[in-house]
Parts: C-alpha cells; structure tokens; sequence
C-alpha cells in the first residue's frame, strides 16, 4: 500500500516547495504533485516541514551492559522522538564490541528492539582501554560505521598509528575521543574562573588539543579518514581548520551544549557536568565560528544517559553525561537559525546531509532512497521538560529552556517510528 504524506513543505536544498511526499515499499516514490488513489494511506501534515531524516554520529545507547541507563528501545525511542532516523552508537559496553562474538550481542539486541536505524562502532582497542591490544579490524569492518574507544583517549602515538593504517585498509574512519590521561590531573570541570572560584578540579585544554593535534599528523602520515569527537576547544577548532585547508580527509563534530553554553553558566548540578567539559566563552565564540565557516561540518549530541541517583552528586561526585536527542533539534532551531547565526540550510547540513556525505551512509529526499524523514513543526514553542522524555536519563543542563519546532512525525524505511497525536492519519 502506498502512504501519502500530503499538504506537505518539502525541503530543498535550503527552501521549502509545497506538494505531496509518496512512499512505497520502504522508498520515496514521488516528492511532489502526487494524484491520490482510493486505497492509498493518507497523512496530512498540514503544512509542517519535511527534513531529511537526522543523524547523530555520537550516540551511548547503554545496551548491552548498562541497560539501568538506557536500552536499545528507550534510547532509540527517544530518538526517533527528536527527529532522528540514524545514529550511531558507541562502544563503551560491556561486552565491550572489540570482536565479532562481542559486537555480536550489541547487533541482536539492535536487530531486536531498534526503533531507528542504529549503526555500531567497534572498539580500536580489545577492552575498548585507549592502550594495549588493537582490535582485528579486517573481522569487524562489515559490522561497523568506524571505529573508536570513545571516553578513552589512545594514549600511544606508535599504537593509534598502526590503528589508522589498518582502518585506512579496511576503508573505516577512526572516530576518536582526545585525551591526554596525564594532563587530567583528577579534573572534572574545565579549569577556568568558576573551577577556581568555587574549589573544583579543572581539566586543561591542552589534554583536548594536544591529542588532536597528534592525531592530524597521524592521519596526514597514514591517509586515514580521521573524524574527532566533541571538539570544545577553540585550539581543536583551529588545528581542524588548518588539516581541512591543507586537504586532509579530516573532520570533526561539536554538540549543542557547547554551542551554547559556556562554563559561565556552570551550576552546582550534575546535569551540567559532561566531558569534555563545558569550556570558556573564547572557546564556545570558537566553536560557533567553526560552525559559521565550515570547519565543524557536524553537531552530535553525545547522548550520554545516566540513573538519577547517577547525576545527583553535584559537579564533584556525578557521573560525567548528559542526555541531548530530544531536544537538539529545538535548541539550535531557536537559539541558533532564529537569531540568524546559521542558516537553517546549515543546520539541516550539520545535522544530517553531513554525516551522511562524510560517513558515506547515503539516503535523503530523493526519488529511490530509502524514506527516512523527519516532520517538523516549525511554530511549536514549547519549553524543555525531562518528564516528557522517552530516554531512560533526564539530565539536562536546558531543562526549563523555551524552544521553538518539534519532530511531530519520524518515519524510518516508510515506517513509522514516532507520530505525534495531533497529525491527521486515514
């Protein structure tokens, strides 16, 4: 049966064009004049905005493991309820997806109980350590989106060398989490005038940077396709921009608290506590810069649940980790396009045509692909509740925030993954 989605403002390469967005059989059939047929399935979206489906290449799914935190159903739930068709999961699990016995859990319970569609990263190191053994990635390679030890930095440049010559081999990017264990230093929250103000411990910049600048040189020597998580520091943010002029198949995402928070706004909580941590406002300006000019080509959202009792230890004793799915999209809407400091062109680029262009995942509103999208309503104001997410974690540093735009609608391969109660289905 084919499902027609129907007063429909379709988007197209930064506007929108009025018409009809048919599917069949899983696949766009037809993105605009569409004549109905008596047995068709009729959606009427009344105007609202039809998105390329979003991506979140950064994604901690808790599953298997650590399912008090989250599971494969609540976190893909929540995702689909922010607008997400696809995201990619990382490997901090137990077990941990450094084999294809391992990784091999984490792919039935996706099979299972996905809502969207979820691809897997595997470790670069057995035990997902940041040190000792590499992973065999000629056995994991058709499994995974790339590889990574996300929350671990590879602390030897000999070991993430030989790391980036075998992903290179086996076509994979290393997507990588920068961090110098030696400059932490025991911090927990960036090391500037609140960190000082009020006794905490910080942790450096330099324990960022210093690790991406090595990993550059790495890549520029290895050829591998290099993609650094979470950049929150104005050097990270230059050392990109410099790779990416120089050619190097380099990239890198920020996530939305970054954007637009800085460690001025720092609370006594554990929902503002995450790591990287959040920086200056030189650094967040940085990052907002790097936006503008297309030297950080994704945002993430480092979906980092944790249980209550988890986050309720204060900035010192909190797990670090914040939840971000289902209200990224409003956010940056709002306090990002509104005001006129991206484009909404450039939004739906950083959170979708992007990561899949640089993560080769394919898709998009064409005639063909798969019909993965995201209905927006771009009117809908509204302000962040915790209570009203689907994900298991609640912790969020923009709980109360007034928002503008809600996902009313995602639909994965034609099918529905999330439908607001308001939409109009016959």
């Amino acid at each position: 049966m084919r499902t027609l989605y129907t007063h429909a403002s379709i988007y197209d390469d930064g506007g929108f064009r009025t018409g009809t967005v048919a599917v069949e059989q899983g696949r766009f059939t037809a993105l605009g004049p569409v004549e109905s047929a008596p047995d068709d399935r009729i959606v009427d979206l009344g105007g609202r905005w039809v998105l390329p489906g979003l991506v979140d290449v950064h994604v901690h799914l808790r599953e298997p493991g650590f399912a008090h935190k989250e599971t494969i159903a609540t976190g893909t739930a929540a995702a689909a309820h922010g607008g997400y068709t696809t995201v990619c999961a990382m490997p901090n699990l137990s077990p941990a997806p450094d084999s294809p016995a391992s990784l091999a859990v984490e792919t039935e319970a996706i099979r299972r109980d996905a809502a969207v569609r979820v691809l897997p990263y595997g470790c670069i190191t057995m035990g997902q350590k940041g040190r000792g053994e590499l992973v065999d990635f000629e056995a994991l390679k058709d499994a995974v989106v790339g590889f990574s030890d996300d929350g671990r930095g590879v602390q030897s440049a000999a070991l993430m060398e030989e790391a980036m010559r075998r992903a290179a081999a086996v076509g994979r990017p290393i997507v990588a989490h920068c961090e110098v264990d030696e400059l932490l230093r025991g911090g927990y929250i960036h090391d500037g005038v609140y960190c000082r103000e009020h006794g905490h411990r910080g942790i450096c910049s330099e324990s960022e940077w210093r690790q991406v600048e090595r990993d550059i040189a790495l890549a520029e020597k290895t050829g591998c396709r290099y993609h650094v998580c979470h950049v929150s520091t104005k050097e990270s943010v230059e050392l990109v921009r410099r790779a990416k002029a120089k050619g190097l198949p380099v990239s890198c995402e920020t996530a939305p608290h970054y954007l637009l928070l800085c460690d001025e706004d720092l609370q006594e909580e554990g929902r503002f506590k995450m790591n990287p941590p959040l920086r200056s406002r030189e650094d967040r300006e940085a990052l907002v810069a790097g936006i503008q000019d297309g030297t950080i080509e994704v945002i993430a959202t480092d979906h980092a649940p944790h249980t209550a009792e988890e986050k309720a230890r204060g900035l010192a004793g909190s797990a670090m980790g914040i939840v971000g799915l289902e209200c990224a999209f409003p956010l940056l809407y709002k306090y990002m396009v509104l005001p006129g400091i991206v484009p909404l062109a450039r939004l739906v680029a950083l959170m979708s045509e992007n990561p899949r262009r640089i993560f080769g995942l394919g898709g998009g509103l064409r005639v063909g692909e798969a019909a993965d999208f995201t209905v927006i309503d771009p009117d809908a104001e509204y302000r962040i509740d915790p209570a009203e997410f689907l994900s298991k974690g609640r912790a969020t540093p923009f709980a109360g925030w007034p928002v503008r735009g809600r996902a009313v609608l995602t639909v994965v391969g034609g099918r529905t993954a999330y439908a607001d109660e308001m939409l109009k289905i016959r």
